[in-house]
């Protein structure tokens, strides 16, 4: 894990960082996705058994999973795992309940009403990843804003091992929520089916949940068909800290960041020279019986950087340039700095909040902007599954008292049917 020391060595850095998966560029991949996207709207669950069987290695006859499995799972869930799956569940409901948009009309003085009313698409796709990690985190962050925007059909896919089986927690998440429709799929493939539909499967109006590269590829690639949360690319971490933080804590932290990918990013910024020379030492000492070792390694040694800098302040204006998905802000006084944090998906704040917290119960959203698209966007949420739509209500005279306006208006444009459709009414 390199350490630098100057300013433009730090920023370069962090700019190669954000740009380490490139979507634009991958014209192999693109090509894979599309060649997957065609073969699965054209033959449906057929293609989909087919893929399944070529990446995942088993057969998916049945594609579903059955009731019984979900209840089963459950069942046989430990009861303080099943305690805190459901402490999970009740905190993320009550804070995304605080979410949930409001519609409102406004009248004007001659009569007219203008109104946005929200409602919940009527049905998700809830994508959760398989593979190197089973996450039922990730269905209760996708499951229960759906749930509370009040969508009235949930999709969940995700891949299953190489004897059909979906990891018993993931599913012991998906009963508590309430999922029923649940298949044994993932990839692009998956993407497809949500967004297309196939026999077995129905199309849906928005997609949620993180994957890997071909399954954000397929996302971006079936937008406009079908909705989605984000173009999530690996996860990455960001902490601020000053001589107060516990160098032990600190490599914690980064490395809670590096063992979920190889493409994962963890970094540190902070203004204490012996502290990041500590903390680095810390990172491979803790590192010597990881389970996940190799993995981390390779996201310290690729993505991981430790920045010194003169002061908080420089921490501060490189981290709003990155905009981290995650930030830790490890100081004497963190809430101090908050007002200044311009860009992050997500801001933890002091020793006793490790991002662990804000994966698992906290309560606000888990699925977060990365590669620097907080400057933009925030973490996924009840308005993910709901849209708006305006209402607009004129009586005669509050279009005759804004006919002129109307008329000129369309007029600068050139659109004279435009402005005809308001003289025409006033004719007789």
């Amino acid at each position: 894990m390199k350490i630098s020391q100057k300013e433009n060595d730090i920023l370069n850095e962090l700019n190669r960082i954000s740009d380490r998966i490139n979507l634009e560029n991958n014209d192999e991949i693109n090509q894979t996705v599309k060649n997957i996207l065609k073969d699965v709207k054209n033959k449906g669950d057929e293609a989909l058994k087919e893929y399944t069987l070529k990446f995942d290695g088993f057969n998916p006859d049945p594609l579903n999973v059955s009731k019984k499995e979900i209840d089963d799972a459950w069942d046989m869930t430990s009861s303080p795992l099943k305690e805190a799956l459901k402490n999970a569940k009740r905190r993320i409901e009550k804070f995304h309940e605080k979410e949930i948009p409001e519609s409102f009309s406004l009248k004007g003085i001659y009569g007219e009403k203008v109104q946005r009313k929200w409602l919940p698409v009527h049905r998700a796709g809830l994508y959760v990843p398989g593979g190197r990690a089973s996450y039922p985190s990730t269905v209760l962050m996708n499951a229960i804003p759906a749930k509370v925007a009040g969508v009235k059909e949930l999709i969940m896919v995700s891949p299953a091992n190489a004897e059909g089986k979906i990891n018993e927690t993931v599913l012991a998440a998906a009963h508590i929520c309430g999922i029923e429709n649940i298949f044994k799929i993932g990839g692009a493939q998956a993407i497809a089916a949500l967004a297309f539909g196939t026999e077995k499967i129905n199309k849906v109006d928005v997609i949620t949940g993180p994957g890997n590269i071909y399954v954000t590829t397929a996302k971006k690639l079936i937008f406009g068909t079908t909705g989605i949360d984000s173009l999530a690319g690996p996860s990455e971490i960001l902490i601020i800290a000053d001589n107060s933080a516990n160098s032990s804590q600190l490599a914690s932290d980064l490395l809670a960041q590096a063992e979920h990918d190889p493409f994962a990013s963890a970094i540190l910024l902070t203004t204490c020279d012996a502290m990041a020379k500590d903390v680095q030492n810390n990172i491979y000492q803790k590192l010597e019986n990881h389970p996940r070792k190799e993995i981390c390694m390779k996201s310290i040694r690729d993505w991981g950087l430790i920045g010194v800098c003169e002061n908080i302040e420089k921490c501060i204006k490189l981290s709003n340039k990155f905009a981290p998905e995650h930030l830790e802000i490890m100081t004497t006084n963190p809430r101090e700095l908050v007002d200044k944090i311009e860009n992050a998906g997500a801001i933890f704040l002091g020793k006793w909040t490790p991002e662990a917290v804000g994966d698992y119960i906290a309560g606000p959203n888990h699925t977060l902007p990365t590669s620097g698209n907080a400057r933009f966007s925030g973490a996924l949420g009840v308005e993910t599954f709901m849209k708006n739509s305006s209402i607009i209500e004129f009586t005669q005279q509050s279009l005759q008292n804004n006919s002129e306006d109307i008329i000129n208006l369309a007029t600068s444009e050139g659109l004279y049917s435009h402005a005809d459709s308001v003289k025409v009414r006033f004719e007789n």
